[in-house]
């Protein structure tokens, strides 16, 4: 591919991928595997990690981390011992500071004890992002989730105890045989909670996950879906969150900075079982994608490389690449992001552009680029317009 020009450094977030859940729920699709009641070795996958980091710290020499993530699978699962021994690993390895830095673990309400996730802050998290998906006991049943909903009441009121620097409650809309008023309702629930960030999304089909290959009864049509997401935007407003992304809100400075640095192009090293990773060489005049070794067992294997597979980014793929990404963001986005981000001209994007401002999709802002309201209720439309056919 022809060599890329940047000019100015892209932020890098680290992610940690933690593989195991208590049972796999049939509608996710994530990288996560029943740990069938078996003990975990945590030891052996956190000494696993750091010698994953160590091994790619020379393409990042020098890089200074802005966010840390630590997702599954259930995190949780894991002790605080672990994950402080993998943050001081990872500190050790890449500079941060403690104090600064946005550093997330997801969690499971069904795995909450408030001594441990004390023991998680003093290791260094300062975010939870709390799976919780519905307050609904039947719904939670359907959707396989090992709580209930007063586990996840509690969990949510500990969170508000421990006085994180933020935290997030994941929530589903969308679910089988519910109703507009139960869907409010749930979404009521997490509001009088006073969260500072939420999550809100529509159940997804994804291929590879049980409920694709035999869909539950009672699922909701296109304007249901809506008409339940109109209410329900409004209702999230009314309490003083603002949306920023498709399907997140937040409090004033309480946006996750580890989920704006991948909206807005920037740069990611993952590590742990199929993790992947996004990282530009700036010297080089590129932009790179890997993996690592999706199963755990071969991420483990001491005779096997911990990535699985590798390209460089093609300069005709980068313009819808990046879109994907930035146009899922609510705020006008600065065409100057594009040159930033990618090294290619601001100018490759114009035509595309003038396409969507003559369907209606998009509108100037200045220097900027908005999604219209027709934009937003087409987005696939609006990204495909970047695609080089």
């Amino acid at each position: 591919m022809s060599q890329l020009n940047f000019t100015q450094a892209i932020p890098l977030s680290l992610y940690i991928h933690m593989p195991w859940c208590m049972q796999k729920c049939p509608y996710c699709d994530f990288n996560s595997h029943a740990t069938n009641n078996q003990p975990l070795d945590e030891d052996n996958y956190i000494n696993a990690l750091l010698d994953d980091l160590q091994q790619e710290v020379p393409h990042i020499w020098g890089r200074r981390l802005i966010s840390i993530f630590i997702g599954g699978g259930t995190p949780s699962l894991f002790s605080a011992k672990s994950i402080g021994k993998l943050l001081l690993g990872v500190q050790a390895l890449l500079p941060f500071n403690f104090d600064t830095i946005e550093i997330t673990l997801e969690a499971n309400p069904g795995t909450f004890e408030y001594q441990k996730f004390k023991d998680f802050k003093s290791a260094g998290i300062n975010r939870i992002s709390l799976g919780v998906q519905s307050f609904d006991d039947a719904q939670l049943k359907k959707l396989g989730r090992i709580h209930n909903s007063n586990e996840a009441c509690k969990a949510i009121d500990a969170l508000h105890n421990l006085s994180l620097n933020s935290f997030n409650i994941d929530l589903m809309y969308g679910l089988p045989e519910q109703s507009i008023d139960a869907a409010l309702q749930d979404l009521q629930k997490a509001l009088d909670f006073k969260t500072p960030h939420l999550s809100w999304y529509h159940l997804t089909l994804e291929p590879n996950t049980a409920f694709y290959r035999q869909p539950p009864k009672g699922l909701p049509n296109d304007d249901f879906i809506c008409d339940l997401e109109e209410q329900g935007r409004a209702r999230i407003l009314e309490h003083g969150l603002q949306q920023y992304e498709v399907s997140a809100y937040a409090r004033a400075k309480q946006q996750c900075q580890h989920n704006l640095n991948y909206w807005t192009f920037g740069d990611y090293l993952g590590i742990g079982a199929g993790a992947h990773s996004k990282i530009t060489d700036m010297q080089a005049g590129s932009i790179k994608r890997f993996n690592k070794q999706r199963v755990p067992k071969n991420y483990l294997d001491k005779a096997l490389p911990y990535t699985s597979g590798e390209r460089s980014l093609t300069a005709d793929e980068l313009p819808l690449e990046f879109m994907m990404n930035a146009l899922r963001l609510q705020q006008p986005m600065p065409i100057s992001l594009f040159a930033e981000r990618t090294g290619l001209a601001a100018g490759t994007l114009e035509q595309a552009i003038e396409q969507g401002i003559n369907k209606g999709l998009f509108v100037r802002v200045g220097q900027d680029l908005a999604t219209t309201p027709l934009g937003q209720l087409f987005l696939n439309d609006a990204i495909n317009l970047f695609a080089k056919t």
